[in-house]
């Protein structure tokens, strides 16, 4: 917008270090500009407001940031500049997104008819509604002319990544990508679907693709951590995430994942070191908190998990991974019928994305189902939901004895015995199943005459508390597998080690 060619001028500028003071003056300004008298002096204000924005955020004084682009588009809503800096760079909680909108002067400098609130709405409003999951969600829009517009399409994709609805969310950033390859609102997107999806071939080739052609860009490497880090290869993962946050340490994503290759490795401090990083730069999203949480329930601080949790929830109240997390806490604390209302209520949101068909990744939601079911003497409907989770993973040996367990408890000793067995089928030194099987068939062969026509048929045997063991259900993601074992209290049923804790998405 601005030729200065006297380095003096420049060094002249009147403006404050110290504090978020926005009052600018350039010593014959007019004479620069490349437009003359077409722009309009706020227009000149306003730019000169995303400048001092830009250099308050690369000296990490965020909060003078985000009061200088603030300012700068209530100078100018035109300044998308500024727009896209509070939310690509997540600077707004939804509360003042929805509170910056409604202070915009857009009835002053818009039409009456003119695209641009609805624009802005549309891209701060990622996590308010759930998504709709459509072919074209954009095209209901009240102006044919945004169907198309990939930014929009981009901000819809990550709102189905918010949502969990990973496949929705790829088959959205493929198409945008095909139109613009380098699209760089898209391809954080792009490639952390890749990463849930697991689709290791389709992340190598466009990791080597953005490294041939932008090696100098903090995604390109970004692409290649998150190709090391799906195969399981942790070191060099953390090698090239870091050179990411190198070229950009505004790059939250590279944060994020840095944080989860520590958490691979059971190493909660660094872990949550990074997660930490990553919350100071994306105020406005609600994984960071996720994340946090996680690792404190893994390092049994319930409270603290708690604690940050809740705040998550605030910024995303539908995440259904975010919700099962907090009927794990609830589970932990023995409050049962809070934690069934939590999973029940993700179970929910995880149908609303697909109804038919249920990912893999969703099976340890429906065993911790049947677990919390169980605690509340709802014995049917723990086999139903572990059955629903043994569709998903049918050779899980830990689903299988689970429902072994609950048929115990119904006194329906055969069929135990049966589930038992088929269960050490498939994982041999698992300790639970073993024990489980030695006192069921023990109580079976008190309770049933060893012939049938024995006339001093055996007493009823009775009740057996077995030893503790591993967790039955298999945790949401392998980074967060978890050997600590609850005590619970309640003496109507064998005790049952507590739910693992679930991974970070």
């Amino acid at each position: 917008l601005l030729i200065l060619t006297n380095d003096e001028e420049v060094r002249n500028i009147k403006q404050t270090t110290d504090s978020a003071e926005t009052t600018l003056t350039i010593p014959r300004i007019a004479e620069h500009c490349i437009l003359g008298n077409f722009i309009r002096a706020t227009q000149l204000q306003s730019a000169l407001l995303l400048l001092k924005g830009h250099l308050y955020e690369k000296l990490d004084n965020r909060a003078h940031a985000v009061e200088c682009f603030k300012n700068a588009l209530k100078l100018d809503v035109y300044c998308y500049e500024a727009f896209e800096a509070l939310e690509q760079h997540h600077m707004l909680t939804a509360s003042e997104g929805m509170e910056l909108l409604s202070s915009l002067p857009f009835k002053e400098q818009c039409g009456e008819n003119d695209l641009l609130p609805e624009v802005y709405e549309i891209l701060l409003n990622k996590y308010q509604n759930p998504p709709q999951i459509s072919p074209a969600p954009i095209s209901a829009l009240s102006h044919p002319s945004l169907s198309q517009n990939l930014d929009l399409e981009a901000a819809q994709a990550e709102k189905l990544y918010y949502a969990c609805a990973y496949t929705q969310c790829f088959t959205l950033t493929q198409d945008i990508l095909n139109k613009d390859p380098y699209h760089t609102a898209c391809l954080p997107i792009h490639i952390s679907c890749l990463v849930e999806l697991e689709k290791a071939n389709n992340l190598f080739y466009l990791a080597h693709h953005l490294v041939d052609l932008m090696a100098d860009k903090a995604v390109s490497w970004f692409a290649v951590g998150c190709y090391y880090f799906v195969i399981g290869r942790q070191d060099p993962a953390r090698q090239y995430l870091g050179k990411a946050i190198s070229l950009d340490r505004l790059f939250a994503a590279a944060w994020l994942a840095y944080g989860h290759s520590f958490a691979m490795e059971n190493e909660h401090d660094q872990a949550m070191a990074a997660f930490i990083s990553a919350s100071k730069l994306m105020k406005g999203c609600h994984l960071p908190l996720l994340y946090i949480g996680v690792e404190c329930a893994l390092t049994n601080n319930i409270k603290l998990a708690e604690r940050f949790l809740n705040q998550a929830q605030l910024i995303a109240p539908n995440d259904p991974f975010l919700i099962h997390e907090m009927g794990i806490i609830a589970f932990q604390n023995q409050d049962y019928n809070l934690a069934e209302k939590h999973f029940l209520q993700a179970l929910s949101l995880v149908q609303k994305i697909n109804k038919t068909i249920i990912a893999e990744k969703w099976e340890p939601l429906l065993n911790n189902l049947g677990h919390t079911s169980r605690k509340l003497k709802k014995y049917d409907d723990a086999i139903k939901y572990h059955r629903q989770a043994l569709l998903l993973s049918p050779q899980n040996a830990s689903t299988i004895s689970a429902i072994g367990f609950v048929l115990s408890l119904q006194n329906k000793l055969e069929e135990a015995v049966e589930m038992f067995h088929k269960a050490l089928a498939r994982r041999r030194d698992d300790s639970f199943t073993t024990t489980m099987l030695s006192y069921t068939l023990e109580m079976l062969a008190e309770s049933s005459p060893p012939f049938q026509d024995d006339p001093f048929p055996s007493l009823p045997h009775t009740h057996v508390i077995p030893v503790e063991s591993k967790s039955i259900s298999q945790p949401l993601f392998k980074i967060y597998e978890d050997s600590s074992y609850s005590t619970s209290t309640d003496s109507s049923c064998p005790r049952l080690p507590e739910l693992p804790e679930p991974e970070q998405r």
